[in-house]
Order: C-alpha cells, then structure tokens, then sequence
C-alpha cells in the first residue's frame, strides 16, 4: 500500500511537471508517448487506491495554467480535452460503450491536427476576443497574435453572436522555411510544427506572430442546438458557411468498421498532407446523444482521439554491434532495448557510419529516440545527453572485420570497407540479396536459410542457386528440412527463371541501382544485352539516372567477371527480356514530375497515378523547382500555391479532362 502511495505521488509530480512545461512553457522534457505511459498507469492506480489520489491530480485536468503574461479568460463552455484509443480494441470498447447505453450512434471522423487549441469569440458577427484552452476553464486571451492568422474571418457579414473552436497550427512547409531563415542566421532551429505554433501565438508582440504565417481549421460549434443545429456534420458545414476554415477530410460513418477504414486511409496519407496530424478524432454525430451521453470531469464520453503510433519512442542504447554488407561496407548498428515503434518492435537500428555516431555523441548505456525512416528503417534520431549518469561508453569505429579480422579500408570520406573478397559475410550478403523479395524473389530462401546453405558449401555462388537440385538429397537430411519444404523450394527457384529482367538487374547489386531504377532501365532497353552495351551518354539522358549512377552501370558491365555472371545465368535458363507493360509516349506524360492536389471528379487519384505512370511520366507527393506540372482539383492545400510561387506550369480538372479525352 505505502508503494502505491509512493508511486501515485511520484506520477502526480512526473506529470504536473509535463505539464507546465509542455503548456506554459512551451519546451517538453518527455516524448507524448512516455506521458500517456504516466498518465495510464496514474489513472490506473488511482481507481485502486482512490484515498491516495491527490485534489488537483493531472487526471482531474485537462491542460495547463494560464500565464501571467496574457489576461485570462474564463470559458462559459468548458474546453474538454479528449480520452485517447491506440487500437481497434480499444476503438470498439469506445463503440460498445456508447452501444451499452442504448444508443445507436452515427460517428464522425476528423483529423487530429497538431498544433494548438483555440476559441473565437464574436459579437454581431465581429471577432471580439480569441482565447487558448488553458486548464479547460481559464485559458489566455491571444486576441492581438489571432488577428494576424488570415484564415480567421475579422467580420462574419451577419449580425450573429457566436463561438466556434478549433486549432491554430504552423504548415510543414512554412516550418521548413522558417527553420531555413533562422539556421542562416545562425538561430536556434524550431522543434517541430506544434511548439513552433505555441511558441508563435504566445508572442507579446503580433509582428512576430505575423511573420510565422500561422493557419487554423476550426472543428467544435459549442451551442449548436442554439442555432437549431441537431447533428456535429451539420455544425461543421455551417461554420463552413460562415466564412470559417473547415477541414474537408471528415467523414460521417455508422460502425466501428467505417471509423477503422478512415484511420487506414489517413495513415497511408499522413506523410503526403502538408500540415501535421497526430491522430484521428472520432465523435458522436447527433448532439442531443451527446448531450445524454454527457462527459467526465476530464474527457466528454461521447468523443474520443485514436492516436498514432508513436513515430518517435524512447529506449536505451545497450551495444553498438558492427556488421558487413554484401558491398564489404562495415556499418554500426543499435542493439536496444526492445521497444515498440509503429507496431513493431524494435531491437536493433542503424547508426549509418562513424560520422553519424561521432555527431550525435552517442555512448553504450545512453537513452536515445527511435523513429522509423519512412516509416520502415528504424534509426536512432539522437542521444538524450540530459539523461546521462556517467557511466556511458564513448563509441569507438572498428578497424577490423567483425568477421573475417582483415583490417579495414576507408573510402571516401567516411565509409570503412572490408576489401577481402573471400570474406564469408559479404558474400552471403550478396547472395541474400539476390533472393530477396524485391530481386529475384525466391520464396523460402530466407537469410538463415542462406547462410546455412553457404555453410555447407551448397551454395557458394549466385549460379549455384540452380544447382541446388544437385544436393536435394544432402538438403533433406539438414535438421528442420522435410521432402515437402525442399521441394518447395527447388520449385520456387525453378519459377525465378521466368521473371522479368528487372528482378535480375536489382538482384545484380549494380551500386546505387535500386527496384525502381531496374525496372526504369528494363523497360527503356527491353533486354540485358541492350542495357550491358548502354554508354554513359545514353545513360545520362534518362531522368533519375544521373552521372554517378551511369557510371556505375557502365563500369559494372565493364567488369569481365560479372558479365561472365550474367552469361553463366543466360545459359542456365534465366529470362534475360523485359516483360511488363510498354510504356506508351506522350508529350504531355513521358518523362516528367506531376503532383496532384485537391480532388479531380471525373477520376480517382489511383488511376491518375497509373495513367501518368502508364505514359512514362511520375506521381509525387511534394512541389518544388523540379515539378514539371501540378494537376489542380477541387479544394486544393498549399501544393497549389506553393506551385503558383515557383511558377511551375497548372492543369485544372478542365485543362486536364481535355489533355485525358485526346489520349
């Protein structure tokens, strides 16, 4: 019992502390995701030992004091904050809930903005003060920096008195040009979307704030019944009508099915907006169910927030192992506490090269944050140095293979390399990637399985692989390998034959050439005897093959060795053509950048993609000075300006239907 008290105790101060630095400060010391671990495990304990609870626990909360540098201002309305789900089950609880109560409820779906809380209050259809949710009751009246923000209207146009609520938050973009402006000047870099928000709309001076080019999306009618307004999806099209900034990607659903398949979708698309969203809010659509539903002294039960898996975590660097890529380059890798990033669990994270160690300081025994590089490679972000204790090792390179013990070589200004071409690991590496999924993919040819192969001398060679045949019965006696699961696998690697020459091209390990790159060039020289007599000044004329990958290309095929390789392959059987689709040409499509934004009606963004794709062109996701074309829809984000500014030639849907039906 005393434990408990002592940790209830322990959290309340962790969290009070979180608090006031994340809303008063403006400067976090802990990851989101460490907070709602407290915060968890706070709730947690209090509903067991509700006699240790304090008064004013961070559960009985919502936000932040007021400072004193703003007047305050008192909220008629209180401003809740919202209860948080991480995953379907906890979706479907939410769901039941509300279900269990006797409700057949509609929801609707938004996105989580990141940025800031705000409330507008007008008069007679005039803005008469803005305020910032504060502790939900008392919050600071930033009226002088909300002026500035021209997405909120100054005058309605209507004699109307009225609140509305929604989020001030800074534009990925506009962040990346601030953040430009200050290193130039050699400033301090802004953190991140959301304190660059904070920090910029808690100013006492409003040029600075005007300078930040802050935007907002308002989402929350407080009153609608007051303004015979029976449904939240109702509320948000008339603050629409209004003159209000209103998110477009909402959604009315009727199961917890529908909520799932927008989370689904706007995860996919989160990278590609050009603001910052942390999650999904998910609310009961009919006001008088919210109303009967009614709210907690924290959080309204009729809405709540799925968040995303954290991108950033926290976890403890225990060794900084070496391994050898099938190029002979030695890398540091993370051996880490196992920790969850994304869905996944995480144990071990690149380090890149010694630089990256030596520039991020980075010690055996550190806590360091974790993100996945587009959401897939795990990597180690940096060190947090406040958190030491001094008994952390300082990061030392190798000089030495990790496997074979030859002594390394530095290439460049960074890379190390182990140069003995009979190094066990770097051979197995390349034949590891010969197999793989994006080369000649050749199902149950696992890394493992490689390596075993390699160690009983079955397969030493990238040709051996179609020679396993010849160890069928040696292979079947190995522990773990039955008739059936050989079979398999000769199967698959006979099948490997007929792949198109693109799998073979990655699976060749031309430096520098990737999937994308391998298809690029089978589908421009249709066979590997046309790609292995390509010059450089053929080469450099394709876009995305660039001067130091034609050079590889030529250098590669230069090597009498791997075009013995090749050949060896030819005569074993293996497909050397091209087999996709032929690219058609158009002088609109063929070779150039298009990004689209906004909605196009007559089609969707899918089949935008493929038909550019399907004329040599390319989708991307960002606008910048090598964008051929931006294709413009209905309700367009700051892609669209952001073209206008660089001048780069605009299709509006009309422009582009006409382009489609000359086709």
């Amino acid at each position: 019992m005393e434990d408990a008290k002592k940790r209830i105790d322990e959290l309340t101060s962790i969290l009070k502390k979180a608090n006031y630095e994340y809303y008063n400060l403006d400067n976090p010391t802990i990851t989101d995701q460490e907070y709602d671990k407290y915060l968890r495990e706070l709730i947690n304990l209090e509903e067991k030992y509700p006699e240790y609870a304090d008064p004013n626990s961070p559960t009985k909360r919502v936000g932040g004091e007021a400072i004193d540098k703003f007047a305050k201002v008192t909220h008629a309305i209180p401003m809740f904050s919202l209860a948080n789900v991480f995953n379907e089950e906890e979706i479907r609880d939410f769901d039941a809930r509300i279900r269990n109560a006797g409700f057949k409820p509609e929801y609707v779906c938004e996105l989580k903005i990141d940025g800031l809380s705000v409330s507008l209050h007008y008069e007679h259809g005039k803005l008469k003060f803005a305020a910032t949710r504060g502790d939900g009751v008392t919050g600071e009246d930033i009226t002088h920096n909300v002026k500035t923000i021209k997405t909120v209207p100054l005058d309605l146009g209507r004699d109307i008195d009225i609140e509305v609520r929604g989020e001030i938050y800074m534009n990925k973009a506009t962040l990346e040009k601030i953040n430009r402006e200050r290193e130039a000047k050699g400033e301090v870099k802004l953190q991140n979307v959301r304190n660059a928000a904070a920090g910029s709309i808690r100013q006492l001076d409003s040029k600075v704030a005007a300078k930040r080019h802050l935007d907002t999306w308002i989402y929350h009618l407080p009153n609608p019944l007051d303004y015979a307004i029976d449904t939240h999806y109702e509320a948000l099209k008339y603050m629409k009508d209004l003159g209000f900034k209103v998110n477009p990607a909402s959604r009315l659903v009727n199961s917890v099915d529908g909520i799932l398949e927008f989370i689904k979708e706007y995860t996919e698309k989160r990278n590609s907006l050009p603001y910052e969203i942390d999650g999904i809010v998910i609310k009961v659509n009919d006001i008088k169910m919210q109303q009967a539903l009614g709210a907690t002294t924290k959080y309204p039960r009729w809405a709540t927030a799925y968040k995303f898996p954290a991108e950033e975590v926290l976890t403890k660097l225990v060794d900084i192992k070496f391994t050898v890529g099938r190029t002979g380059q030695v890398t540091p890798n993370a051996v880490l506490e196992p920790v969850l990033v994304m869905g996944s669990t995480i144990r071990r994270a690149t380090l890149h090269n010694e630089d990256y160690c030596k520039a991020l300081d980075l010690r055996i025994g550190d806590i360091v944050s974790i993100k996945k590089a587009g959401d897939v490679i795990p990597e180690v972000v940096e060190a947090k140095i406040d958190r030491r204790t001094g008994m952390e090792k300082p990061f030392v390179m190798t000089h030495t293979c990790p496997i074979c013990g030859s002594s390394l070589v530095k290439k460049g200004n960074v890379d190390y390399f182990c140069v003995n071409d009979e190094c066990p690991k770097q051979n197995i590496e390349k034949l590891i990637h010969f197999a793989s999924r994006n080369a000649m993919n050749i199902d149950g040819l696992g890394d493992e399985i490689i390596e075993d192969f390699y160690n009983e001398g079955f397969v030493k060679t990238i040709p051996d692989f179609y020679h396993l045949e010849d160890h069928k019965e040696d292979i079947i006696e190995l522990e773990g390998y039955g008739l059936k699961k050989v079979t398999n696998l000769l199967l698959a690697i006979a099948e490997s034959k007929q792949n198109s020459v693109e799998r073979l091209i990655f699976g060749l390990g031309i430096p520098g050439i990737g999937a994308k790159n391998a298809k690029l060039l089978a589908s421009t020289y249709k066979d590997m005897a046309h790609l292995s007599n390509a010059t450089y000044d053929e080469l450099i004329l394709i876009k995305d093959i660039g001067d130091v990958l034609a050079k590889n290309i030529v250098n590669y095929f230069a090597n009498p060795s791997n075009m013995e390789l090749i050949n060896t392959l030819e005569d074993l059987g293996i497909n050397m053509k091209y087999l996709g689709a032929e690219v058609k040409i158009n002088e609109n499509f063929t070779n150039k950048r298009f990004v689209i934004t906004g909605t196009i009606s007559f089609m969707p963004r899918d089949e935008i993609k493929k038909l550019i794709e399907s004329y040599g062109g390319k989708a991307i996701d960002s606008v910048s000075k090598n964008t051929d074309v931006v294709i413009v829809g209905d309700a367009p984000g700051s892609k669209y300006t952001k073209a206008q500014e660089l001048g780069i030639p605009i299709w509006n849907e009309e422009q582009f239907q006409k382009i489609v039906n000359e086709l």
